[in-house]
């Protein structure tokens, strides 16, 4: 299996692991590799180390919050041109986040401003952000990376769509699309998968996502057809083990009827294909 999202320490909240605690659980349960996530610094150097001590697939990238600048061409420029594969678009720090009471480096330290990032079309953008948006997409399509949609809302998920296919990214992957936020039906990402977006469903929603069901997430899971993409996003200390989380995964879906084959290539064979030049 190839593990398109998972956590570890070191980090500003508590992680399961550390990096090489994470790598070794993958190397024990057999994986091919997996993506290293962190909301507020570039994973990269992380992952390129980790990869060399253990002779996996590891792969990082740098999420455009505000402790990269926000949507920032020079950090994705850097992240990039060091061997990074993935960019996700403001997560932590996303308007969204903060509309749904959702954790944000902000918390840690009330002398931090609390504000937020979007893309058009929800707020009016500063001067300066259109062509920022525009290089960091021509960045990510220079170098065959992944374009990740964070959480933004269900609006900049279709627009920023959009605006990466007209420069030709072909890998765009919308980060759990039903989960809190964005909150996207599967009739919504039904539509995007047609027109070529990946979607990622995560074994965190499992346990974490209010409101979400096993039975849930199979709708999901139907609607994305075969771009659907099976990840963790565990590494939190009240998740299991992020191989076994995304194993659980599997078979939760598998247990709504869904092709077995379909969902072990949704958890290896498709993400390798979409994060792996």
């Amino acid at each position: 299996m190839f593990d398109v999202h998972v956590h570890a320490a070191p980090d500003v909240v508590d992680r399961i692991g550390y990096d090489d605690e994470i790598c070794s659980r993958y190397a024990d349960a057999g994986f091919s590799g997996f993506v290293l996530k962190a909301h507020h610094e570039s994973t990269v150097g992380r992952a390129a180390a980790l990869a060399r001590s253990s002779g996996l697939d590891v792969v990082g990238g740098v999420a455009l919050n505000s402790a990269a600048g926000g949507i920032n061409p020079a950090a994705v420029l850097a992240a990039l041109s060091s061997g990074g594969r993935m960019i996700w678009f403001p997560t932590a720090d996303a308007h969204t986040q903060e509309s749904a009471h959702l954790p944000r480096l902000n918390d840690l330290d009330p002398r931090l401003d609390r504000h937020t990032l979007a893309v058009p079309p929800v707020l009016v953008p500063r001067d300066n952000q259109m062509a920022d948006i525009a290089l960091v997409l021509d960045l990510i399509a220079d170098h065959d990376a992944v374009l990740c949609t964070g959480h933004l809302s269900r609006r900049e998920c279709r627009w920023l769509f959009d605006q990466a296919r007209s420069r030709g990214i072909s890998r765009f992957l919308l980060t759990h699309p039903s989960y809190t936020v964005p909150g996207m039906s599967p009739a919504e990402i039904g539509e995007l998968a047609d027109v070529g977006a990946y979607v990622e469903i995560t074994a965190y929603q499992l346990w974490h996502q209010p409101g979400m069901t096993e039975t849930g997430l199979a709708a999901v899971a139907r609607a994305a057809g075969d771009r659907l993409v099976l990840a963790s996003d565990a590494g939190q200390p009240d998740s299991p083990q992020p191989p076994q989380a995304l194993e659980q995964l599997v078979k939760a879906l598998g247990g709504q009827g869904l092709d077995h084959g379909r969902l072990q290539s949704a958890a290896d064979e498709t993400p390798r294909k979409l994060v792996l030049k």
